[in-house]
Formats: C-alpha cells, structure tokens, sequence
C-alpha cells in the first residue's frame, strides 16, 4: 500500500500550519504578559492573598465566555465558511494585543481594562478554537489526516514553549514591546489564513438552530468512541493536574526557587514536542485504542512520579514523560474524533471537546489547589496520578468500542445527524 503524502504537499495545509504557530506564539506571549501585569498592579493596593485572586479571575473571563458560548461556536463553525471566522477571530486579536499595547505605551494599563481584553479573548477563542479544528481535516487527503494532526499538535508545543519565553525576554526589553510583536504574529496568521483557498461548505439537515446546536452534544453523547476519547481526557487530565503544584513544588519542596520554575513549567511542553515530531515522522497506525489508554495511563504513573520527587532531575524527567504521555494521547484522541465525525458535524463537536479540555485544565488547577489546601501538595499531585490510572482502568471498561479500535480507518457505519 502506497504511504500517504505528506502534509506539507497540501499547499492550503501549509499556511494553516504557519497561521497556527504564529497565532500559539502570539497567545502564549501575552498570557505571560498579562498575568504578569495583573499581580503587579494589584500587588501595589492588595496583599498576596488578594492579588493572586485577581490573578485567578483572568483565566476565569477567558473560561466562562467558552463554556457559555459553546453551543453557538460550534454550530456557527458548521454553518459559515470556517476560514471566515478564524480570519476575523485572528484580527480581532490583533486589535487586542494593539490596546494592550497601547496601554502599556502610555503608563494608562489599569486592571479592568486588562479584565475586558481578558473577556474579548475568551468570546474569540470561543469562536476560533472549534472552526480551527474543523478547518483542518478539509485541507489533506483523509489518509494523511493522523500526520496532519501530529504537525498541528507539534507546531502548538513549539509555541507553547516558545510564546512565555519571548514574551518575557521582550517585556525586559519594554513593556509593550511583547503585545506589539504578538499583534504583528496575529497579523502574519491572518495574511497565511488569507492564502487558503475555498474549501467544500458543510450542509446541515434543515431544522431550528438551537436543534442544529444540540445535535452537536447528541451526536457525542451516541457516538461511543468520540464519547469515552473526550471523557477520558476530561477526567484524567482534572485528577492529574500536576502542573498547578509547579510553583510550591520549586519553592518548597524542591527548593529550586524562581529559576527552576521555568524548567518545570517547560519540562512536559518539551516532552511533548520531542514526541509530536516523532509522531509526524512515525505516525502510530495500529493498535491505536491500546496505545491510547496505555499513553493515559503513563500519563498518570508519570504524575505519582513527579508527587514523590524530592530533586530537580527526577522531577524534569518525569514531567517530560507526563508531556510525552499526554501527546501521543492526544494525538490519538483528536484523530479518532475528527475521522469519527462527519464533516457537517466537526465544528459542533470540536466546540465540545474544546468546552472539555479547556474546563479540564482550568477545573483540574482548582481541583489541584482546593486538595492541596487541605492535605498538601505532595498528597494532592500523588491522589491526583491515582486517580488519572484508576479513570483509564475504569474507562477500558465502560468504553470497549475505545478499547478495541485498531486504526484511524474511517467507520464502516458512520452515525448520522438525526
């Protein structure tokens, strides 16, 4: 059998891959940036305690415009023409690292205003995140799909791990300095989105709109494997949520200080980068259901390994392997929803499934925090990496559809819209 091509033969693949990376770059500059302004101005009239929430309330805007926006970004993904939404999102986030820029500029940054641009970031994403996914699968041949996710996924842990050390290597340099070069890479993702060239429209049966929105959540709730691949994701990654503990980790048990920090918070993104690129080399083709529980719960051994550290080695070592765990399950994960969704549906359910990380990540932190108040850190990362082992264990046997899949092969019988 003839191997499939390369992704980068795709022409419209290749500006979307450069549209991605730089709009990552440009997003994970400011978020640095911006909670860095944050606990300064608060610091100046707060305390600790009363400036680390404030802190907290910018990764709360930008959640809660997703989670109630998620049944209108979905549907729009399937109803307009994707490149539209994730050119005008792309632009909008320019003219939010521009006033943040300008702000910065003029001595005139205050905390609500920083709240408000926090808020338009969220209703954007909200919007961008689910077209970007369904925008995808339109731009390669449906064989090299798996490969075209692994270099999607490599380009996000590059600018993941690049986009927080850009950004502050430019605010040492000035402080508006990062948000005017994140608003010319939000720019450059604009101009490469631009490039891409029509893609086939979806068609969604005729009936009401908020029908059109809730067969999004009906078509995951019926199909078993998209189903249990969003939910273990969930689940896991809200128990093993390490990297919330990062900093008392460095301070108090690791006694690293601020810079051993920075090595801990990129330890896993490395990890992950390191094996998306081999994934875009070697895609994993068989056996896939397998691998990927097995990935899930490395992912959780890997956390119960990172509780007990008492060094920095160890501790680097085992956060790489968490991040590498958690790629090649993401890697599959995505590849196995968007080949089991069928295109009309792919913006509805990708709005779910970022709806599902997005509140994984930002419930686990809390989940992790609230544990660790009461029994400390150490047990709390510990329990967590338990409980990420115990939700694979436990999901191999309700979901068995998940567990036997063996290929990224289309399904035989696709699940239709009702």
């Amino acid at each position: 059998m003839a191997a499939a091509p390369h992704p980068f033969t795709f022409r419209d693949y290749r500006f979307y891959w450069v549209a991605r990376l730089s709009n990552v770059l440009a997003q994970s500059a400011m978020v640095v940036i911006i909670g860095w302004q944050v606990y300064d101005i608060a610091r100046r009239t707060m305390d600790v305690k009363g400036a680390a929430f404030q802190l907290g309330l910018i990764g709360l805007f930008q959640f809660l415009p997703l989670a109630l926006l998620t049944l209108i970004t979905g549907w729009t993904a399937d109803r307009i023409d994707r490149r539209l939404i994730v050119r005008i999102t792309a632009l909008i986030e320019v003219g939010c690292a521009a006033a943040l820029g300008w702000m910065a500029w003029t001595g005139t940054t205050t905390l609500p205003a920083i709240f408000a641009v926090a808020v338009a970031l969220g209703i954007v994403r909200a919007f961008q995140n689910p077209a970007m996914s369904a925008l995808a699968p339109n731009l390669v041949a449906p064989e090299t799909l798996p490969r075209a996710v692994a270099f999607s996924s490599a380009s996000w842990q590059v600018g993941s791990i690049c986009g927080p050390a850009l950004g502050g290597f430019l605010y040492s340099v000035s402080m508006w300095l990062p948000y005017a070069v994140s608003a010319a890479l939000f720019f450059l993702a604009f101009l490469a989105l631009m490039l891409i060239r029509p893609i086939p429209r979806t068609t969604i049966a005729k009936a009401h709109p908020i029908r059109q929105m809730i067969d999004g959540l009906r078509y995951v709730r019926r199909n078993r494997v998209v189903l249990g691949s969003i939910s273990l994701d969930l689940f896991a990654v809200l128990l093993g949520g390490a990297t919330a503990m990062l900093p008392i980790y460095a301070r108090d048990i690791l006694h690293v200080g601020a810079a051993g920090l920075g090595p801990l918070r990129a330890a896993p993104a490395v990890g992950a980068a390191i094996t998306a690129i081999f994934l875009s080399v070697r895609p994993i083709e068989r056996g896939v259901g397998v691998k990927m529980f097995v990935a899930v719960g490395t992912f959780g051994a890997a956390t119960v390994g990172f509780g007990l550290s008492r060094t920095i080695a160890p501790a680097l070592a085992f956060l790489a392997i968490l991040g590498a765990a958690d790629m090649v399950s993401v890697f599959i994960r995505i590849s196995l929803i968007q080949i089991h969704t069928p295109n009309e549906m792919r913006g509805r359910v990708s709005a779910v499934s970022s709806l599902f990380i997005s509140g994984s990540n930002e419930l686990g932190e809390a989940e992790s925090g609230l544990l660790a108040s009461l029994v400390g850190a150490m047990p709390a990362v510990i329990f967590g990496g338990v409980g990420a082992i115990a939700v694979t264990l436990l999901w191999a046997w309700l979901f068995p559809e998940l567990r036997l899949a063996k290929s990224f092969d289309p399904p035989e019988h696709p699940i239709q819209e009702e």
